[in-house]
């Protein structure tokens, strides 16, 4: 139960990004709804299928998006060890750290892209890709990371209940 409750959240997530959050840019960056996510499920508690889940969601995102494949999937990869990394260092304030794995996150991700795409010989202006793209995908991803996170923690609570103390 808990590993295929990933299913459906990621083809929705994956849906959602494709359908509704690339439609809505701010400049010509748009949000990376899997990447938040996978942010906020890797910093919930208790959890412990976060691997599971970037390597599904990564695979699903290159498959229908035309990056190449390891873009998303090593970026997402890296969301979880962020996440994981700070989940075990700032335990108290979940929200910022939350905060924070976005942030790098979304770098790390626009980062790499830019260097696959340069890497397969798309001329890419680096002002242009910093300030269009990777600055405003990167600000609406942090305006995702509220909501997300509150749902990410709910689902968690759902399917990881805390043990009743009698």
């Amino acid at each position: 139960m808990r590993n295929l409750i990933a299913i459906p959240v990621i083809i929705l997530a994956v849906q959602l990004q494709s359908s509704i959050v690339s439609r809505v840019p701010l400049l010509s960056g748009t949000a990376d709804l899997p990447l938040v996510i996978l942010a906020a499920w890797a910093l919930q508690d208790g959890v412990d299928t976060s691997w599971h889940w970037a390597l599904a969601a990564g695979l699903l995102v290159g498959f229908v998006s035309a990056i190449p494949i390891f873009v998303p999937i090593v970026s997402y990869l890296f969301v979880v060890v962020l996440a994981q990394l700070l989940q075990r260092r700032v335990w108290q304030t979940p929200l910022l750290a939350m905060f924070v794995v976005c942030l790098i996150g979304s770098i790390f991700l626009y980062a790499l892209s830019l260097a696959a795409l340069q890497l397969v010989g798309v001329p890419v202006a680096l002002g242009d890709a910093l300030g269009l793209f990777a600055l405003p995908g990167t600000l609406l991803n942090l305006l995702l990371a509220i909501p997300a996170f509150a749902i990410m923690r709910d689902l968690a609570r759902w399917v990881y209940p805390l043990p009743e103390f009698e």
